[in-house]
């Protein structure tokens, strides 16, 4: 089965470390990453599409994607 998470944060390192753990658990970057200005919190935000090829299992809704 593939899998599709879209990752989001605040433009600082707890970010890159969201995406990064991501990564080192198999998911692959898919995609340009976003950027754009939140005018609730008045921070920029981050996005990034990541996917992942899970062999042996069937896609259920129920799933939780990041625990993968």
């Amino acid at each position: 089965m593939k899998l599709y998470r879209f990752l989001t944060g605040p433009d600082d390192a707890s970010f890159c470390h969201k995406v990064t753990a991501a990564l080192n658990k198999g998911w692959d970057l898919h995609g340009s990453p976003t950027y754009t200005f939140n005018a609730d919190s008045q921070v920029m935000q981050c996005g990034q599409a990541v996917v992942k090829d899970v062999e042996g299992k069937d896609y259920v809704p129920e799933m939780k994607l990041s625990e993968q």
